[in-house]
């Protein structure tokens, strides 16, 4: 499985959609609904079966979940098998007829019995636990040697994998991946275990040529190579995951390593969220402003693209918010899945033009309606501010190295107005004044919003306020409004994925 081309690349849209169907209809017969307490019970309340889902257009039968429900109860989520049902099912009596009863335990316990567990991030809810089986740990790995190939790694590369130790998709999909690809890789467990320093000095013993890890974070670490006069000229590529990587932060990276003397970078950002088991990646380029898409794995899950504000399923190459649904995932699984991420070019099918792999992609930006959050800039009204827009406006600026947006109350009186305050340090030696009056330029073209002030502080101040190195994820966008005693009730927008 691990060197052969998979038999759906060479499907086109309609019949890959109807393979997808069919195995869709197997799972939920076979698998799901035997063993899963939360969609036994709901396919039962709405009086469907597997056999109705005839269609891509008859997905729609089946109800959505949401982060929401597995709060109410993740335990529901994860599949529990009935041993009676386990001995009825005919590849369970084949199996025990021609290869023994031991192994056909030992294939039982594989495919049902946890192992390990991640969990989403908790920035914008409580943090809801995933738990996989030796099956879904299989998964991840082939899912993560296809990111690796998509991204033309070579087996003969040495890696760092610079994301956070933690139970966290992102780490164990690359520390897999590279188990599976079979590449020399060494984790760094981020800036918390190692620290910039260690970061640092594993780079000059190892000379990587790819580099994996967050974003904000591995921006951090070449600044710091970069001010040491480093020199890094077998660096190639640079994969991003576990945050949103804007075109402006990929150019900045592409420059930094240019600086450290890399010829031709990569720099690749991956999509991916804890209810999928798995991230997807987009292919080489070239040019970091275009976008190849993130190429999915049809087999092991189905992607749709609906509009947010009807559930309905939006057209090919339309804008909309990203559901999931998988095709052999055990332990924890959700089905129709809303993710909150809203993707702008929506899904496709055919050709990379890129790549030339046939598959479907999600193309354009993908954001966090959790990122759309309300401020009460006037007395009688609040403002949504799409915070997803501002990070492409202040990545898209020379002037700013890195940034932070605070949302405070005035007097930190929570019946006060909102204020919004920008925090900065420069890329160069312009004067202050200079760089505010383009900041605020550029906020008037590109949003309604002005930032009440803008703050210029030192590299490392605005690093220890990011929680770079110390934090799983380092914040660019926080929020610090205190709640009053008896607050109005604010609208509850879509909770954020990993």
């Amino acid at each position: 499985m691990k060197n052969q081309q998979p038999h759906w690349h060479s499907l086109d849209r309609d019949a890959l959609r109807a393979w997808q169907m069919l195995k869709l209809r197997r799972y939920l017969a076979g698998t799901v609904l035997p063993f899963s307490a939360h969609y036994k019970t709901l396919f039962k309340r709405n009086h469907l079966r597997p056999g109705a889902i005839r269609d891509w257009a008859s997905l729609e039968r089946v109800p959505f979940s949401a982060k929401e429900d597995l709060l109410k109860g993740s335990r529901d989520f994860i599949l529990i098998p009935d041993e009676s049902v386990l001995k009825r099912r005919p590849s369970t009596i084949l199996s025990a007829l021609f290869r023994g009863r031991d192994t056909v335990a030992e294939e039982f316990e594989r495919e049902f019995r946890p192992l390990m567990m991640t969990s989403t991030t908790g920035r914008s809810a409580e943090p809801a636990p995933f738990v996989y089986t030796a099956q879904d740990v299989q998964t991840l790995s082939i899912a993560g040697a296809r990111v690796m190939r998509i991204c033309n790694a070579r087996r003969d590369m040495r890696m760092l994998n610079m994301f956070p130790f933690a139970p966290h998709l992102a780490f164990w999909q690359t520390h897999y991946a590279g188990m599976e690809f079979g590449v020399f890789m060494v984790s760094t467990g981020g800036g918390k275990a190692l620290g910039t320093e260690g970061n640092l000095r594993l780079m000059r013993k190892i000379e990587p040529e790819v580099l994996i890890g967050m974003p904000t974070f591995i921006y951090h670490v070449l600044n710091a190579a970069v001010e040491e006069g480093m020199h890094c000229p077998k660096l190639s590529k640079i994969v991003l995951g576990g945050e949103k990587a804007p075109v402006g932060m990929r150019r900045r990276l592409r420059a930094l390593a240019s600086a450290l003397g890399a010829d031709s970078i990569d720099v690749l950002p991956t999509y991916g969220f804890t209810e999928a088991k798995m991230a997807w990646t987009q292919c080489p380029c070239g040019n970091p402003a275009e976008t190849s898409g993130y190429h999915l794995n049809p087999d092991f899950g189905i992607i749709e693209v609906i509009d947010p504000a009807t559930g309905r399923q939006v057209p090919d190459g339309e804008p909309g918010e990203v559901v999931w649904t998988p095709l052999e995932a055990r332990g924890s699984v959700v089905l129709r899945y809303r993710t909150g991420d809203t993707v702008s070019g929506g899904l496709v099918y055919g050709t990379c033009p890129h790549c030339g792999r046939n598959m479907p992609r999600l193309i354009g930006e993908i954001s966090r309606t959790s990122e759309i959050r309300e401020i009460r800039l006037e007395k009688l009204k609040g403002t949504l501010v799409d915070f997803n827009r501002l990070e492409h406006v202040l990545d898209d600026c020379h002037d700013v190295a890195t940034w932070q947006l605070e949302i405070r109350k005035t007097h930190d009186d929570p019946l006060e107005l909102d204020e919004l305050i920008l925090h900065v340090h420069k890329a160069n030696g312009i004067p202050d004044e200079a760089v505010r009056a383009r900041l605020e330029e550029h906020f008037a073209a590109e949003t309604e919003t002005h930032p009440n002030r803008i703050e210029f502080h030192t590299a490392e101040t605005l690093r220890r306020m990011q929680g770079v190195g110390t934090l799983l994820k380092e914040q660019r966008v926080v929020d610090h409004r205190p709640l009053a005693k008896a607050p109005e009730p604010r609208e509850a927008l879509c909770q954020s994925k990993i």
